[in-house]
């Protein structure tokens, strides 16, 4: 499998990116506009700097630059999903994208049911926890960890055969949709978990293991 990592510019889990990049994990890692500083903050240079650069406020000294205009209709970011696809990574790791402005982060969370529905594998890390894009039919098993919310969200009008097990809650063949608060903080108990779905999108937040 191959995975890149993207670095945005809102709240950067420092620890977890520098976890997985001292073990190799990624095999290319993109900048977005200010994420550029979150990597030079680590010592890390870019396998590639993208964006219009309005954040950050200068042109990064990258060996691959793409640099966009600030009047266009895509954000940074979609670019930079966009260009992770057409390099047919199978996994993207995304830092930076969860946090901050509020309208920043919906935006990105109807990227990442986007490019999961396109195909990609997307996992989006904030401070503390992270969100995976399920597209049915498929299931994810959770970290086993003795406590932690789990919360899992419908990211198409509706989502079917959506199962929880393991949790403190369970969730047995249930139809979800994108207009309920059900799916909100379930927990994990220590023993083996899992969610999984027949049809459809669904958001999984679920914590650090």
């Amino acid at each position: 499998m191959s995975v890149c990592a993207v670095v945005a510019a809102s709240d950067f889990n420092a620890d977890h990116f520098k976890s997985l990049d001292d073990q190799g994990f990624f095999d290319e890692v993109y900048a977005v506009d200010g994420g550029w500083a979150h990597l030079v903050s680590l010592g890390r240079k870019a396998d590639m700097a993208l964006g219009d650069f309005d954040s950050l406020g200068y042109v990064p000294d990258c060996a691959r630059v793409s640099k966009h205009p600030v009047m266009k209709d895509q954000s940074d970011l979609e670019l930079a999903l966009e260009r992770v696809k057409t390099r047919r990574y199978s996994e993207v790791f995304v830092y930076g994208a969860l946090g901050g402005r509020l309208d920043h982060t919906l935006a990105n969370l109807q990227l990442f049911a986007r490019f999961a529905e396109e195909g990609m594998d997307v996992v989006a890390i904030d401070l503390g926890s992270a969100l995976r894009v399920l597209v049915g039919p498929d299931a994810f098993d959770l970290p086993n960890l003795p406590s932690g919310t789990v919360s899992v969200f419908s990211a198409s009008d509706e989502a079917h055969g959506v199962i929880e097990r393991g949790l403190r809650y369970a969730f047995n063949d249930e139809t979800l949709t994108n207009r309920t608060s059900r799916g909100l903080s379930n927990e994990l108990t220590g023993k083996p978990a899992m969610v999984g779905l027949e049809k459809g999108s669904i958001f999984v937040f679920y914590p650090l293991g």
